[in-house]
């Protein structure tokens, strides 16, 4: 695990070196993305400075009463259920790891109870939303001096509308992955898993046109692009907070309010479904490993599914 981007607290000894070995079990034998890796981190690192404060001070020390004041605590700060929900994963990931290298006789985290978690659906913009959305790189944002910018942004929207890209993906995209001749991404997702994904003629073109006529002023002698697609005006590979702030910036032109590139996945996803593609077929599509993840989408199209009971039931 790389050093935490949040401010570490200072721990005692025995749970420092504990933290330390389940980060490198974490990293090297889980295979945990960055964003993953950190998130654990995050989750543990609150953990242990909680149990800490109560003067506990080793692991086999924890009871099932540490565990649940945690969690009541987290609850107090109001997170989100989803948020509870996350750090209480990581809790038992966490301890089922100490007991089954012996650290400790018996799982404290057993006796805590998932909690039920209400699925949000997401948010999902209209395809002519997406065409606002689309539309909104333009020349005139650019400075007269400067490379076009602008076909990077339409190219990097195109894709991640056109394969359900995630923002860290967009960053990680190389130029040896965009297979032309199949006009397929090969696309490297959470927990290092490839698949082949579509791009779709409006991306194959906008990618094209920005690969011939924006990237190259972008690219420096050093090497510094490592090869990836999409690049910042630095020339290093564009970041995911970047991209984030990128569609927010392009979604504020547009007039459209609390789009993320999540939204731009949840469209991809919904209106794939919405235009009869398989549930597994989309499974596949957005690299989830359990079609459970998948099934949030069948509960957004409401309007299509109301009108395949009026065409098709007999009784409609």
């Amino acid at each position: 695990m790389p050093e935490p981007k949040h401010n570490a607290p200072t721990l005692p000894p025995p749970l420092a070196t504990v933290r330390a070995v389940f980060a490198a079990y974490l990293r090297v034998e889980c295979g945990m993305s960055a964003n993953t890796l950190e998130a654990y981190g995050r989750d543990v690192d609150e953990l242990l400075a909680h149990l800490a404060e109560l003067g506990v001070n080793a692991v086999g020390l924890v009871n099932h009463r540490h565990l649940a004041a945690h969690i009541a605590r987290l609850s107090e700060r109001g997170l989100a259920a989803s948020s509870v929900a996350r750090h209480l994963a990581t809790i038992k990931v966490f301890f089922r790891w100490l007991h089954a290298r012996g650290d400790i006789e018996s799982n404290p985290a057993d006796y805590l109870d998932q909690p039920t978690r209400w699925k949000k659906i997401p948010g999902v913009l209209s395809p002519r939303q997406v065409r606002s959305l689309l539309a909104a790189p333009s020349p005139e944002l650019d400075a007269p001096d400067g490379p076009p910018l602008w076909l990077r942004d339409r190219a990097m929207l195109e894709l991640m509308y056109a394969s359900g890209l995630r923002a860290s993906e967009v960053g990680a995209l190389g130029l040896t992955e965009v297979i032309e001749t199949l006009g397929v991404v090969r696309v490297t997702g959470k927990g290092d898993k490839q698949r082949l994904v579509p791009m779709g003629r409006p991306a194959r073109a906008a990618l094209a046109e920005y690969v011939a006529g924006c990237r190259p002023a972008l690219v420096r002698p050093d090497g510094r692009d490592r090869g990836k697609v999409f690049l910042s005006r630095t020339g290093r590979p564009i970041e995911r907070v970047r991209v984030w702030q990128l569609v927010k910036k392009y979604a504020g032109i547009a007039g459209l309010d609390g789009v993320h590139p999540h939204v731009l996945r949840h469209s991809f996803a919904t209106h794939l479904l919405g235009g009869g593609a398989d549930l597994r077929v989309v499974q596949e599509l957005l690299g989830h490993a359990d079609i459970a993840t998948t099934q949030i989408y069948t509960h957004v199209d409401k309007d299509r599914l109301k009108s395949v009971h009026a065409k098709y039931h007999p009784r409609a």
